[in-house]
């Protein structure tokens, strides 16, 4: 039941070039056993299968400006859809993503939109990335330690290896911790590091970080078209 691999046809067709060799790789075959057997249990899996590569098919891979790297996916339902620290029109924004729109206002002057979904900024370059890409309904990182790790350190890798200049934004240590140890010393991309949005940490380092005035002043100096932040309500 290869429930990943059935999937590739929704991956961006420049991902999926670059990702191909990956789908036949052993860990890749062990993922997809595993979540067939939590298919079969019964377990409810966020976001829906069809929306497992989303962020890959809104940014493609030769226009990524910005990586703004997530955990794992929300584990309520209907907040997941493959997009990090975003959700669908329609869904509550969560604290995270209150605390996201709270800094972009005190950075730029942006009011915050009345719903929480970010597709405006991945369609703009900015790839909202988690390290797993999948979770069981109501178990933060449940997933963990699965496959999809290795999975999304490919991307980082290859988004690293690129000359073009990108921006990472790395909210939390373990976001930080993911991106070092593979792309310790790329010194013509930008690397920016503040503690996570959450309500728990936010007020140790997030607040405060101006991560989105950064990254268009960094990437005018590349020469490349600024992040328009604001998002139509």
């Amino acid at each position: 039941m290869a429930l990943v691999a059935e999937k590739i046809a929704y991956m961006e067709a420049s991902w999926l070039a670059k990702l191909q060799d990956e789908f036949d790789k052993p860990y890749i075959k062990q993922l997809e056993a595993f979540l067939a057997s939590e298919i079969r249990s019964g377990a409810v899996i966020y976001p829906p299968f069809e929306l497992i590569f989303n962020a890959f098919c809104q940014t493609p891979y030769d226009q990524v400006k910005v990586v703004i790297m997530g955990q794992d996916p929300y584990h309520g339902e209907g907040q997941a859809h493959g997009l990090s620290f975003s959700v669908p029109k329609g869904v509550a924004q969560p604290p995270s993503l209150q605390n996201i729109f709270k800094e972009l206002k005190e950075d730029l002057g942006l009011e915050p939109p009345n719903h929480g979904c970010l597709i405006d900024w991945a369609k703009q370059g900015v790839m909202l990335l988690n390290a797993t890409l999948t979770v069981r309904d109501g178990e933060p990182k449940s997933h963990f330690g699965r496959g999809w790790e290795i999975f999304t350190d490919r991307v980082i890798q290859l988004l690293c290896a690129r000359k073009d200049p990108i921006v990472f934004i790395l909210w939390g240590k373990s976001a930080a911790e993911k991106f070092d140890h593979i792309c310790s010393n790329a010194p013509h991309h930008l690397v920016l590091k503040a503690s996570h949005p959450s309500p728990f940490s936010a007020y140790t380092g997030f607040f405060g970080c101006r991560h989105f005035s950064k990254t268009n002043e960094f990437l005018i100096k590349a020469g490349k078209t600024p992040i328009n932040w604001a998002i139509e309500s």
